[in-house]
C-alpha cells in the first residue's frame, strides 16, 4: 500500500462572509500525481496557499499532515524548507535576470559571503539537463518562451530539493509541443520517487498522468477518482464537478445567418520590430450577421496580431487594406475609432491588458464606454453600478457585490467581467481571442452561451482558439492561419481537426 505523504483534513477558509473552503479532505500518495479538478472559484487555488504557507496557520480552519506530522506553516520558507514547491499559474521568474540567478533567487551559493558564480552555472547547467531544457544558464528569462520559463520553474524547484510538487494550470498557457514536454517532465519525475499534485481544467491531459483525482465543488471535497482502478470517465469528473450533468460541452444553436456584417480586404501589417517585413499578409476576411467565426493556427502563426491590428491598429506597423462595416468602408486607425464603429476585442491575456486588476467589477465593465454612464464629463454612479449589477446577474459572475475587487475573482469569473466589459460597448462585432483558456468546463459552457446570444441579436463573432474542438463546437465557419497568410476556410459542415491540420501542413494561401 503507498505511504501517505500529504493529508489535509477538513480545511475550511473565510474571506470576510465568503466560505472559500467549507470542508476540504485532500490524500495524496508518496511518489504519486494527484490532481486536483474544480470549476473556477470552487477553492482549489486556495487550498494550495494554504498548504504551501502563503495562508498561514491560524488563518485557516483544519489540520496538515505531512510525512505523519501535524504541520503549521507561517510562510513559504516553511513549507519549501519540507520539500513543498508550487507553481503558480503566473509564474514567479524575473525576467530581466538570468536563469542562474532566478534559480538561486534567495538561495544564493556563496563562500565567504561572495557569490561563487562558477558553482552556481555549473550547478544550474545540471539542473537544466534534469529537466531537459537546452538553454545556456547565463540566459535572460526574459528571451525564453512560456514553456522553457516552466522548466526554469521546476529546475528552481529540484534546487530546493522538492519532495511534493505543485503546479497550479501549468499547461494553460502552453502550445501542444511544451504541454507533451511538461507531461513528460512529470511522468519523469515521478519514477525519481517526487510527489506532484497538478491543478488543471484539461482532463485529457489529467487522463495521461494522474493516479488519484480530487474534485472540488463549491469548497468542499465531492468526490475522489482512482485513475488507475476506475480509469478517468470525464463524464463523472465533469458531474462531480458543476453539480450537473452536461449532456454537451457545447450548447446547441440554430444558425441564422445574414448578410456580410464586417469585411478585411488585402490587409498586411509590418512586424513593429523588423518594419520592413509583413507579420500579417494580404489577408481577405469576412464574418456575417449572427455567425460565429473560427481562426484555427499553430502558437506564431498571426491570429492574435491579426486581430489586434484590426482592432485600432493596436498591433504592428504600416497597415494596409480595407475595412467595410455593413458594406461601408471605416477608419479603424485607432482603438477609440474602432470601438465607436462597433468593434470589441477580448484580449487572450485578461490579466495584464483585458482588466485593471486592482479595481472593481464596476469599473471595469463601464470602462470600454464611459459616455453611456456619465452625462457632461460627470459620472452617474448609481447608473454605473446598476450596469454593473445587471452583467454580474447576466453573466453569472460569482463575487461578494460589483464592489469587489477583479483580483480577488477566479480566472472564470474575471473572464465573464471582460466579456461584460465588452457587450456593455454594444458591439456589431466581438472578436474573442482565447476566450476560455484556464477556464473550467463549466464556465466555459456559460461562455458559449453567451455567444449563441449575441449572435442570436444579429451580431457577429470572431473566436481564435488553440482548442480544436471548441473551434469545431461553436463556430459556423472556419479560417485556418499560418506564417501570417490565411491557408484554408472551411463551412464548419466540412471542417474537422485533420483537415486543419493538413490546411496548416500544405500551407497554401487562400484568396
Amino acid at each position: 500500500m503507498t505511504k501517505t505523504i500529504l493529508d489535509m483534513r477538513d480545511i475550511r477558509k473565510t474571506f470576510g462572509p465568503v466560505k472559500a473552503l467549507s470542508g476540504v479532505n485532500l490524500k495524496v500518495g508518496e511518489g504519486e500525481i494527484h490532481a486536483i479538478c474544480g470549476e473556477n472559484g470552487a477553492g482549489k487555488s486556495t487550498l494550495m496557499k494554504i498548504l504551501s504557507g502563503v495562508y498561514p496557520h491560524g488563518s485557516y480552519e483544519g489540520e496538515i499532515h505531512f510525512d505523519g506530522s501535524v504541520r503549521t506553516f507561517q510562510n513559504l520558507r516553511d513549507s519549501e524548507a519540507l520539500g513543498i514547491c508550487i507553481i503558480h499559474q503566473e509564474l514567479a521568474l524575473v525576467p530581466t535576470l538570468s536563469i542562474t540567478e532566478n534559480l538561486f533567487l534567495g538561495n544564493e551559493l556563496s563562500r565567504y559571503g561572495v557569490i561563487d558564480w562558477d558553482q552556481a552555472h555549473l550547478r544550474a547547467r545540471a539542473l537544466l539537463e534534469r529537466v531537459g531544457l537546452n538553454a545556456r544558464p547565463q540566459t535572460l528569462v526574459g528571451n525564453l518562451g512560456v514553456g522553457q520559463q516552466q522548466m526554469v520553474e521546476i529546475a528552481k524547484a529540484l534546487a530546493k530539493d522538492v519532495r511534493l510538487l505543485i503546479l497550479d494550470e501549468p499547461t494553460a498557457s502552453l502550445n501542444e509541443k511544451d504541454s507533451d514536454t511538461l507531461l513528460k517532465l512529470m511522468l519523469e519525475l515521478k519514477g525519481r520517487g517526487i510527489t506532484s499534485i497538478i491543478i488543471s481544467h484539461k482532463l485529457n491531459e489529467i487522463g495521461r498522468v494522474a493516479d488519484e483525482i480530487t474534485v472540488i465543488r463549491d469548497g468542499s471535497t465531492v468526490d475522489v477518482i482512482d485513475c488507475r482502478a476506475d480509469g478517468i470517465d470525464e463524464g463523472r469528473v465533469v458531474r462531480s464537478m458543476v453539480g450537473r450533468e452536461l449532456s454537451d460541452r457545447y450548447p446547441t444553436r440554430v444558425p441564422n445567418i445574414g448578410e456580410t456584417l464586417l469585411e478585411i480586404r488585402d490587409w498586411s501589417v509590418g512586424d513593429p520590430e523588423r518594419p520592413e517585413r509583413d507579420r500579417i499578409r494580404n489577408i481577405n476576411f469576412h464574418v456575417r450577421r449572427g455567425e460565429v467565426v473560427g481562426i484555427a493556427g499553430l502558437m506564431g502563426a498571426g491570429r492574435t496580431e491579426f486581430a489586434m491590428s484590426v482592432f485600432g491598429r493596436s498591433y504592428g506597423v504600416n497597415v494596409r487594406g480595407t475595412a467595410r462595416l455593413e458594406g461601408q468602408e471605416v477608419d479603424l486607425g485607432t482603438v477609440r475609432k474602432a470601438i465607436k464603429q462597433g468593434l470589441a476585442y477580448a484580449t487572450e491575456d485578461r490579466k495584464g491588458a483585458g482588466l485593471v486588476l486592482g479595481d472593481s467589477i464596476t469599473h471595469n465593465t463601464s470602462m470600454a464606454n464611459l459616455a453611456a454612464v456619465s452625462r457632461r464629463w460627470v459620472m452617474n454612479e448609481l447608473g454605473e453600478t446598476a450596469v454593473a449589477g445587471d452583467y454580474r446577474s447576466r453573466l453569472r459572475i460569482r463575487s461578494s457585490d460589483v464592489t469587489q475587487s477583479v483580483e480577488k475573482l477566479s480566472g472564470g469569473n474575471q473572464q465573464k467581467v471582460v466579456l461584460g466589459k465588452w457587450l456593455f460597448s454594444d458591439p456589431k462585432v466581438l472578436i474573442l481571442d482565447e476566450p476560455t483558456r484556464g477556464i473550467d468546463v463549466g464556465a466555459k459552457y456559460e461562455i458559449y452561451g453567451v455567444v449563441n446570444q449575441v449572435v442570436s441579436e444579429g451580431r457577429g463573432v470572431v473566436m481564435i482558439s488553440s482548442e480544436m474542438p471548441e473551434l469545431l463546437g461553436t463556430c459556423d465557419r472556419i479560417y485556418v492561419m499560418n506564417e501570417g497568410r490565411f491557408v484554408g476556410e472551411f463551412p464548419i459542415a466540412e471542417a474537422s481537426q485533420e483537415k486543419i491540420m493538413h490546411a496548416i501542413m500544405k500551407n497554401e494561401v487562400i484568396q
